[in-house]
């Protein structure tokens, strides 16, 4: 039930973001092949890009992007499905628990493995009707064409780390959820955190849906924001938590494609061989982007004061506030880990550059360690307000002396 429903729920989204980006389109019947892909990266897969003509044309391509919107989607199903059959239970043995674990693996991998096979394609590209390349690549049967696969290898194994981490995090975050007897004393200092920083991530993807929507209504492209809604919302709101507190990414955008929303971000982006991300740099294109601050210095001390609440009262507030650094720096690390974006086609013919319209680049990527440290700084003194926040709503056993 977990895998067919895991599975099933990633389809429906990526099915439903593809068609409003327009991709019930392609020619040849790829639609189902384009959407079995966007769920295998959706899963920590892997898909290789490959384009050829022959002797005329040599390509280059690469894509790594994770399309969270699925990825959230699939996890959350995935999680609720799994810890089902445990609800009712107070501790469960770690071979239980291993032995469910090992037969959603087991059935996992192998759907994976199904859509990994499904998921390739090869388009042609069309170069004009009254371009000579057209002619000549028609005379000498290499039309250049471009295509994708999903490498078996990788998609396998990242998968599995994927579904380890969704399994080990719904263990941590659910009250109801059994643990071991030998790590039932852990819950009380990791389970507060990893149910805060899951709230503040969801907290921002619904802050994040409600701009799309009004963004949606007010400026028009409704499918094209729903289409970033649909496959990338965390892919932009999980960022922007980062850059609320004073992170940095650093990107590039070039070429006829670029990030389509907010327009605010391809304006940064575009132009420079390195341009800098942060809420300074958007400000200058939209004095808006300053509101990223202000949800982050809401929605963080929100999220430690529910982990204190959710703590035991005897949790003294310095420990409150090392316990948020760590969780908030790790949050940050996994955000700018599965948040970085880097998509690049090039296409010559005859060894001449890239030809027009068809060549172009899209990359994100944070200053990772410094982002980690800001998250840090915050998580203490988040910590330490959540803890004096919370005190006068906590259950009985205040700390003595």
């Amino acid at each position: 039930m977990a895998v067919v429903a895991g599975f099933a729920a990633m389809l429906a989204v990526a099915a439903a973001g593809l068609w409003a980006a327009g991709a019930a389109d392609l020619p040849g019947g790829a639609f189902p092949r384009v959407v079995a892909a966007v769920v295998v990266l959706a899963a920590g897969g892997e898909v290789a890009l490959a384009g050829d003509a022959g002797f005329l044309a040599r390509s280059q391509a690469e894509l790594a992007v994770m399309p969270l919107s699925v990825s959230l989607v699939g996890a959350l199903v995935v999680a609720t499905a799994f810890l089902r059959p445990l609800r009712h239970r107070a501790v469960a043995g770690t071979r239980e628990l291993l032995g469910r674990f090992a037969r959603l693996a087991v059935l996992w991998l192998a759907a994976l493995a199904g859509l990994t096979a499904v998921a390739r394609t090869t388009f042609r590209i069309p170069l004009g009707e009254d371009s000579p390349l057209t002619d000549i690549g028609e005379f000498l049967d290499a039309a250049p064409r471009v295509g994708f696969r999903a490498e078996t290898g990788p998609t396998l194994l990242y998968g599995l780390l994927w579904l380890i981490g969704v399994a080990a995090l719904a263990l941590l975050v659910s009250r109801r959820a059994p643990l071991p007897p030998r790590l039932v004393g852990v819950q009380e200092v990791v389970r507060p955190a990893a149910y805060a920083m899951v709230w503040l991530l969801l907290a921002y993807v619904v802050v994040g849906l409600c701009a799309g929507i009004v963004v949606a209504v007010t400026q028009g492209h409704p499918g094209r924001t729903f289409a970033v809604i649909l496959l990338g919302l965390p892919n932009l709101a999980w960022p922007a938590l980062t850059l609320g507190m004073g992170a940095t990414w650093e990107g590039r955008v070039e070429g006829p494609f670029g990030l389509p929303m907010p327009q605010v971000l391809d304006s940064v982006l575009r132009g420079e061989d390195r341009a800098t991300l942060n809420v300074a740099t958007l400000a200058e294109q939209d004095a808006r982007a300053w509101w990223l601050v202000v949800v982050a210095a809401v929605l963080v001390p929100a999220a430690a004061f529910l982990m204190a609440a959710r703590s035991p009262a005897r949790t003294r507030p310095w420990q409150h506030a090392l316990r948020m650094g760590a969780a908030l720096a790790l949050t940050v690390l996994v955000v700018c880990l599965t948040g970085r974006i880097a998509a690049r086609v090039g296409l010559s013919l005859l060894g001449v550059g890239d030809l027009e319209g068809l060549g172009g680049e899209v990359s994100l990527q944070p200053r990772l360690w410094a982002a980690v440290g800001i998250g840090l700084g915050w998580g203490i003194v988040a910590g330490l307000l959540g803890a004096l926040l919370a005190a006068p709503v906590r259950r009985r056993g205040a700390v003595k002396g």
